[in-house]
């Protein structure tokens, strides 16, 4: 079976906000999903997250803003039950600190615990992540690919096109290292 991809929304939306990525990943040959999350804090959600991921271990996780949080969390966690670990994380517009308090704590603790291959994609303008800490924030890492996109802010609409074609592709990757 081929990797799909489990995908939450951003604190200000719902799964059906995140049909434009579900579309677009399947017109590219990726099965997705979106999925309703809780918003209230991002730890208090994982389990919500987890309920959705199958069991068969052909699954990446991902989401835009709080939905990535919450995915990236959950792919920090230790697996539960002999559940297998995410194949993959795909970080749209990653908050890594509240908007215009770049100097205030950074979202990014649990990410030395995330084991598998990450891509964020992100608007250089954004402000919920100060381009400079984001990217020495990816060093903590183990295996990410930061793309980012300069004059955007919080929303990658504008090259909406060109993140789902990187999406796909780092989703075929991971497939083809199966």
């Amino acid at each position: 079976m081929a990797i799909r991809i489990v995908l939450g929304h951003g604190a200000s939306g719902n799964a059906a906000s995140m049909g434009h990525y579900v579309e677009g990943l399947r017109r590219r040959g990726i099965e997705a999903l979106a999925i309703d999350l809780p918003v209230r804090r991002a730890e208090d959600a994982i389990d919500a997250f987890r309920g959705h991921v199958p069991a068969d271990g052909d699954t990446a996780l991902g989401g835009q803003s709080y939905g990535g949080r919450v995915a990236s969390l959950l792919a920090a966690q230790p697996t539960v039950d002999g559940a297998p670990e995410p194949r993959a994380l795909v970080l749209f517009s990653y908050p890594l600190h509240r908007p215009g308090t770049p100097d205030g704590e950074t979202r990014v603790a649990h990410w030395p615990a995330i084991r598998c291959p990450v891509l964020l994609l992100s608007g250089e303008a954004d402000p919920f992540a100060r381009i400079d800490l984001l990217r020495r924030a990816v060093d903590r890492l183990a295996a990410a690919d930061l793309v980012t996109y300069p004059r955007l802010g919080h929303t990658l609409r504008p090259v909406f096109d060109d993140a789902l074609d990187r999406t796909a592709a780092f989703l075929a990757s991971i497939d083809g290292a199966a």
